[in-house]
């Protein structure tokens, strides 16, 4: 099923803290022309860990809010889930930056796991997985090559 250009457009936007985190740990001039421009919490692992544990919490919201289309005890089910992400983040990302950036490569692989439970019940749109498959794999090899190159 195609994505809609909105959630398309955005979804690919979010994935440019990421980017910029793995391009400044690839590349020493950019990462000191950042510090200089806009300061060192714009680099490297910083931003992408930042940004990371932001947006693993937002998705939490975004589950919750796919949990209100569930009824019953699916729906008790999808609130328990949702809150998933933002616990886990608020729990393990932290005790340096090698911890905290592996944390969030599991966080996003492990709420791929998630997507694809309220997906199938039907609670996401049905371009839901195509999207966030994209956006995951990006994310996560943005963390990765964070991660490693550091």
């Amino acid at each position: 099923m195609n994505i809609p250009r909105t959630p398309l457009i955005l979804g690919l936007a979010g994935t440019l803290p990421f980017i910029w985190s793995a391009l400044t740990v690839l590349s020493p001039d950019l990462a000191a022309l950042t510090t200089q421009a806009i300061g060192p919490r714009f680099i490297g692992p910083y931003v992408g860990i930042f940004y990371g544990a932001v947006i693993l919490s937002f998705m939490s919201g975004v589950l919750w809010g796919f949990a209100t289309k569930m009824t019953g005890g699916n729906a008790t089910t999808g609130y328990v889930l949702s809150v998933i992400p933002a616990l886990w983040t608020f729990f393990t990302v932290g005790g340096g930056s090698d911890r905290a950036t592996l944390f969030l490569i599991v966080g996003f692989a492990g709420i791929l796991a998630l997507d694809w439970m309220f997906w199938r019940d039907g609670a996401a749109p049905g371009w839901w997985m195509n999207l966030r498959l994209m956006i995951t794999a990006i994310v996560v090899t943005c963390l990765t090559v964070t991660l490693l190159a550091s």
